[in-house]
């Protein structure tokens, strides 16, 4: 079978998400023995359809424009025998790379009016390729694909095979080592498998596709913490990602979020041990995390256990952890104080990633 599968992200090279999905998906067809090719249409040149209808009157079934669509991507499109539309997000649909290439498969339709299923239509020249629609977005809830899935089912109908969106991206993407996070990547792999195979996924696949992997809380803090350190940093997310920075808490409830989700588990494998911080200054409180059997456990308050207390002003603590500051130096400068055993920080501090 070959598969043509057309991303329309322009933040390839390992920033997007979109190109991140669409790596599984196509794995799992590759597995099955398929022939993909993948396109990023955001390095060819397409123009934008300008409603002439040459290609319905003057010379039909080919497209005025001599551009990237004419000469290569619309015949390789109509060769495929299932062709993948992968998309991020874009005010609620597919972005303008991926409707420009949609509007310029128009030569595969004649001009003439068709009364069908109780809709008017345009009869077709010739039978396009089934598609499978993918995309991602970094809200959380399903529902914000609706518009989407909508356009999807309105424009492909019966050759719509298969729709696999993927919400709260950005966390699934940092976390693609934890189990859940693992699930719905195998998942997608095996969606590949299945639309070769069968041509279509399987409703149990589909399922653990859409497994949730984040919720609005933790999106949220997350979130709000990395826009407003790119804000107050001036960076964009791809500065931000390429200085290996890290989002800056701005409560003690951001801060346990952020060690919870930046915790490897595979990199504590055998490690017990409970931090305690004591912050003052601005964002006053107690607070701990807990690494037990390969877990971390964070909590508010006082740990009834703990193995080391650091007793520290927050924006220390904050300037340590986003690398503005050397936490050696600042321990030598009396800036922070530590109570317990001073090997156990050091040692904790491997298991924190992304």
């Amino acid at each position: 079978m070959k598969v043509l599968a057309i991303n329309s992200s322009a933040r390839i090279g390992g920033e997007s998400k979109t190109e991140f999905i669409l790596d599984f998906l196509v794995k799992g067809m590759k597995e099955e023995g398929a022939e993909v090719e993948v396109v990023n249409i955001f390095k060819k040149k397409i123009n934008y359809c300008i409603g002439c209808f040459t290609c319905w009157s003057k010379t039909p079934g080919e497209c005025v424009h001599k551009d990237d669509m004419t000469k290569d991507l619309f015949p390789r499109y109509m060769a495929s025998d299932l062709c993948i539309l992968a998309t991020p997000l874009f005010h609620y649909t597919v972005n303008a790379n991926m409707k420009t290439f949609i509007e310029r498969t128009l030569p595969f339709v004649l001009p003439f009016f068709e009364f069908r299923e109780g809709v008017t239509t345009h009869p077709l020249r010739q039978v396009p390729p089934p598609v499978v629609a993918v995309s991602v977005a970094g809200f959380p809830e399903y529902s914000v694909f609706e518009q989407l899935s909508s356009y999807m089912h309105y424009l492909y109908g019966k050759h719509l095979r298969a729709e696999i969106y993927i919400p709260g991206a950005e966390n699934l993407v940092q976390k693609t080592r934890t189990p859940l996070v693992k699930k719905v990547l195998d998942a997608v792999i095996q969606g590949g498998r299945e639309l070769i195979r069968n041509k279509k996924i399987s409703a149990g696949t589909m399922e653990l596709i859409n497994t949730p992997t984040s919720d609005f809380k933790t999106m949220a803090t997350l979130g709000n913490a990395f826009w407003q350190t790119c804000i107050d940093e001036g960076v964009t997310p791809k500065e931000f990602y390429k200085r290996n920075m890290v989002p800056r808490p701005n409560s003690l409830e951001s801060f346990l979020t952020l060690m919870k989700e930046g915790f490897n588990p595979e990199k504590a494998d055998g490690f017990k041990g409970c931090c305690q911080f004591v912050f003052s200054g601005k964002h006053e409180g107690t607070c701990y995390y807990e690494i037990k059997n390969n877990e971390i456990h964070c909590g508010m308050g006082s740990a009834s256990r703990p193995d080391i207390t650091i007793t520290t002003p927050f924006e220390v603590w904050m300037d340590i952890l986003t690398k503005k500051a050397d936490g050696a130096e600042m321990f030598m400068a009396q800036k922070y104080t530590v109570e317990g055993d001073l090997d156990l920080l050091i040692k904790s501090g491997e298991f924190f990633g992304k």
